[in-house]
């Protein structure tokens, strides 16, 4: 166990097992999660629990062997439903070339992992902008939460309104709400799969929802989404703006997730190799996300989970890894879940995610301007990628008004371009 420098991180095998288990916990939920959301894509959910699973283990495992951080690696939130709803739902690009757009993607954010770009792109984009993309995501997840769960509804006059509180599965999921709030508030580790497997125990028992008639079964198959990417077709000019917002929310949503989880626990020094390869293995992770048939894969912050239990090496992620090969046998339980079990936990993910615009500097007057734009219209758009374009424009043309140059780098010029682009090829 020399390789992964136990003694000298002050831990043992069994103090990165347990943390290993932890961050196993805290993250269950998002196999049964990203298989109901990706399905709304028309990809089958078996197949889609089997493939988020192995992503999972594979991501994790081998972060864990390269860079030999704790840090655990999944789907990530925000741009499956991004994946589903949009590409798929509502620009009508089939499942396929959408996988096609997460490989290319994830190609550019592994090619860059080698070079200087990633530095020179963080340094080039305020840390405030960084932030309102996470809050951004965070209502355009959670909006997309509340409208799958009935909670708010289409309204010719209105576009929007509250849904059927008569509806039992619409209560149900006002009950999943409140029991997710509850658990998290207490600090309940696990919170959001104990909250699914409560709120679906309760569904269960009072048959708004069958009971699954087995817990256990074989893997189902990948092969009806593994391999099927097209990636001719994501290379047209007008998606490229899309690649582009792939390509910035895994390499921010990562950023994000190593400096709250890494830096705070000491793991990472300024220039250290580990924070590079983590990097590395989340880009990885992502090419093979779209090869495997599922969105991209980025750094999960339920990592702290993990090494608040003491992990500090790759372990930790390896062991996460190892206990999610129990999930590819769970597929008959996940498909008794409600899905308005599951869907309040994207509305809670969704909060932390807002949560981050208390770090936000509002007394910027192109920062204010484009933090609220960004989060406004990321919803109202049903865009990630226009809410990104919404705010970069706003940012730079308020920094010229103010004339506040040296604001304005090469980076900030290029996404300006990428984000008028995002319009006129539209």
């Amino acid at each position: 166990m020399d390789f992964f420098k136990l003694k000298s991180n002050g831990t043992t095998v069994t103090t990165e097992a347990r943390a290993g288990f932890t961050t196993f916990l805290t993250m269950l939920y998002i196999v049964p999660l990203n298989a109901l959301i990706l399905s709304a894509a028309g990809m089958p959910y078996d197949a889609l629990v089997t493939a988020t699973a192995l992503i999972t283990i594979i991501a994790c495992i081998g972060n864990g062997f390269w860079a030999n951080t704790p840090i655990a690696m999944s789907t990530g939130m925000g741009l499956n439903a991004y994946f589903a709803f949009v590409l798929v739902g509502q620009m009508h690009i089939p499942w396929q070339s959408a996988l096609g757009i997460v490989f290319v993607s994830g190609m550019i954010f592994l090619i860059l992992s080698f070079t200087k770009f990633r530095t020179w792109m963080i340094n080039s984009i305020s840390e405030d902008l960084r932030r309102a993309i996470s809050a951004g995501i965070g209502t355009f997840i959670a909006f997309i939460g509340l409208k799958q769960m009935g909670v708010i509804a289409d309204n010719e006059t209105t576009l929007v309104t509250l849904g059927n509180f008569h509806d039992k599965s619409v209560l149900l999921g006002i009950l999943g709400l409140l029991v997710v709030i509850l658990f998290y508030v207490k600090k309940v580790k696990g919170a959001f799969i104990f909250a699914i497997i409560t709120t679906s125990v309760i569904a269960w028992i009072f048959g708004i929802s069958d009971s699954p008639k087995e817990i256990f079964s074989l893997p189902a198959s990948v092969a009806p989404i593994a391999f099927e990417l097209d990636i001719l077709s994501a290379l047209k000019l007008s998606l490229i703006p899309v690649i582009i917002t792939f390509f910035i929310t895994d390499l921010f949503d990562t950023l994000g997730t190593l400096a709250g989880v890494g830096f705070r626990a000491g793991l990472f020094k300024k220039g250290s190799r580990e924070l590079e390869k983590t990097l590395e293995a989340d880009a990885a992770a992502s090419v093979i996300s779209g090869i495997i048939g599922v969105s991209t894969t980025t750094s999960f912050v339920e990592s702290a989970s993990g090494v608040e239990e003491g992990g500090r090496t790759g372990l930790t992620a390896i062991f996460t890894g190892l206990f999610f090969l129990l999930t590819l046998f769970l597929i008959p339980l996940f498909k008794a879940i409600p899905p308005n079990a599951i869907y309040p936990v994207l509305i809670m993910v969704g909060v932390l995610m807002f949560a981050e615009l208390r770090h936000i500097n509002f007394d910027d007057k192109g920062v204010a301007i484009a933090a609220f734009l960004i989060v406004i219209l990321m919803p109202l758009t049903y865009s990630i990628t226009y809410g990104l374009a919404f705010g970069f424009i706003a940012y730079t043309i308020t920094k010229l008004l103010t004339k506040e140059f040296k604001d304005i780098n090469i980076g900030v010029i290029l996404l300006f371009i990428i984000s008028v682009m995002a319009f006129v090829v539209h």
